[in-house]
């Protein structure tokens, strides 16, 4: 499945955060991720933000695509991190 990932997280838990959506996921922009992922991943991911996040201070927003089919990505401005697909 194909995944967005947006956090807002207290600036003490942010590089924590940044390493462990790396770890999963490509990092687009500040605070914000893309990419492929299994079940399996996703739930990991998931358990690894659990235990960081304090519930009343930050956020994590998951968007999940089961297909791309009907999906295009439009970039208006900077891209921070432009993918480069590799044939």
């Amino acid at each position: 499945m194909f995944v967005i990932l947006v956090y807002d997280v207290n600036e003490k838990r942010v590089a924590k955060a940044l390493k462990t959506c790396r770890k999963y996921l490509t990092w687009i922009q500040n605070s914000v991720f893309e990419g492929d992922i299994g079940e399996a991943n996703l739930k990991k991911l998931k358990l690894e933000l659990n235990k960081m996040l304090h519930n009343d201070e930050d956020s994590v927003i998951l968007y999940r695509f089961e297909s791309l089919n009907y999906s295009r990505r439009e970039v208006i401005g900077q891209e921070k991190n432009a993918q480069e697909f590799i044939i």
